[in-house]
């Protein structure tokens, strides 16, 4: 966002004209009030830019002006005008808003200076509110979470009453459900967009090292710090704290977590200094608490607290409607991943696909829909890409995994050789099955080595060196 109108208001004419003169022949519109009272009235009548503003002016003072624009036009960008002798006013016009400031008598260097870092701060807020808009976009309800099924409109009316406030959250579900996703999207849609989401897996922290995880740690604090840590708690002041598999976590820091709840301040480990934090709380669990809190696992106090307002997530099993449109979703989702243009599900494979139990739910369809997209060598996916689910009684017949084809296919070129003679085999085989395994992931990402790295599960830097050795040819874009 470029700026194109200012106002200049001062009570001196001579600073009126040579400011208009200055900005006009930059090819700024300027509109010119000689005290408060007329700047206001410009304000109501214009949407400016940028404002440049005297402190002493007859009728509204500079200041109070100042923090009428933040509050009714927060947009426009002001520049305080002060003396050398009202030093201390333009401390106090920094504090309530203002871009920043010019001492008179100044250079008209000094303010095109001014200028163009405010011009530059416009374009990158326009872009950092177009950013917000497209993640709310993306994580607006219905859209990062699919699904039309009734279950989940349900959750939909739910997060959008809450996703304001800063209530606690606790998310509950099965594996796979999307516990993360709902925190996400919680966080976007909230006030404290702009501010860190930051998530903690409390099962997959060491029990000893967990506290220290979430307040951090002061140097010498125990053996091994040898420096400060700041914790999970503080680095996501003013945003979003995920704190995922809360059932997990220990009962000695469950009485922490609570304090921290209630003082809304955090100690770090082997400090005395309470430190503030601003922080919203979503959790998430697949375990039952109340019944971990009926066999004293779990804080009954602690429990209340993080419990506000309970999200339960279902089952994919239990929305089968939605399976359609999430496989759908997923389809297209590894189709740009992996650069492939046309493929799409045949009816059978869309009717197995509704069939199945998903024990692991969501992220069990996803990576079913990413591995038959992967292998596949049709454009139209059916049944026969997805061998390994129960009910495929059709194809389990026509077609063996992938491990019983080759086991089928060794055994056939083994029996024409001598083992006896060999010393090799393994890495002989290893290096037929590995080239033309690369070279498929590669032809599907078209050349694009790190996402074929991500795929096959390996380092770049490993891929780089089986890729010379094997005397494979990339071909970029293909």
């Amino acid at each position: 966002m470029a700026i194109q109108r200012i106002l200049v208001a001062d009570d001196e004419e001579s600073i009126r004209w040579v400011l208009s003169k200055a900005l006009k022949k930059q090819g700024f519109n300027v509109d010119l009030a000689e005290d408060g009272l007329q700047a206001r009235h410009l304000a109501q009548e214009h949407h400016y830019d940028l404002a440049i503003l005297d402190i002493k002016m007859p009728g509204v003072h500079g200041l109070d002006l100042l923090k009428q624009f933040r509050t009714d036009y927060p947009d426009t960008l002001i520049i305080i005008m002060t003396a050398e002798s009202t030093m201390e006013h333009a401390v106090s016009a920094m504090k309530n808003g203002a871009y920043d400031y010019l001492t008179k008598p100044f250079d008209l260097k000094a303010l095109d200076a001014i200028i163009l870092k405010a011009e530059k701060a416009a374009e990158l807020t326009g872009e950092i509110d177009h950013l917000k808009g497209e993640l709310q976009d993306h994580y607006s309800f219905g859209r990062s979470i699919i699904g039309n099924s009734q279950p989940m409109q349900k959750i939909y009316k739910i997060l959008g009453r809450v996703a304001g406030s800063d209530a606690t959250i606790l998310v509950t579900g099965e594996s796979g459900t999307g516990k993360e996703l709902i925190a996400r999207a919680i966080h976007v849609n909230s006030h404290r967009l702009g501010k860190p989401l930051i998530a903690l897996n409390c099962a997959a922290i060491p029990r000893e090292l967990l506290e220290t995880e979430l307040f951090g740690h002061e140097q010498g604090a125990f053996t091994g710090a040898t420096e400060r840590r700041i914790g999970k708690f503080e680095q996501a002041d003013g945003g979003t704290l995920f704190l995922d598999e809360i059932g997990d976590m220990p009962l000695e820091l469950q009485a922490k977590l609570l304090r921290v709840l209630q003082e809304k301040e955090i100690t770090r480990t082997g400090g005395n200094q309470t430190i503030r934090v601003d922080v919203r709380i979503v959790t998430a669990t697949n375990q039952d608490i109340s019944a971990r809190v009926k066999d004293k696992l779990f804080r009954e106090d602690l429990y209340y607290r993080l419990n506000v307002v309970p999200i339960k997530l279902p089952a994919l099993r239990k929305r089968r409607d939605d399976i359609p449109v999430l496989a759908d979703f997923f389809l297209q989702k590894s189709k740009q991943d992996m650069g492939i243009d046309a493929m799409e599900f045949s009816t059978e494979a869309l009717e197995l696909l509704k069939s199945h139990h998903w024990p692991g739910n969501v992220r069990e369809l996803e990576n079913a829909i990413k591995r038959a997209t992967l292998l596949s060598p049709d454009q139209v996916l059916t049944s026969a890409d997805f061998p390994d689910l129960p009910g495929n009684t059709k194809h389990q017949r026509q077609n063996k995994s992938l491990e019983a084809v080759v086991a089928q296919k060794l055994e056939n070129s083994l029996a024409q050789m001598k083992l006896q003679e060999m010393d090799n085999l393994y890495e002989m085989v290893l290096h037929q099955i590995e080239r033309p395994l690369i070279n498929i992931v590669l032809q599907k990402t078209r050349g694009n080595q790190i996402r074929t790295a991500e795929i096959l599960g390996i380092n770049r830097n490993t891929l780089r060196k089986k890729i010379k050795t094997l005397e494979i040819e990339v071909k970029r874009g293909a």
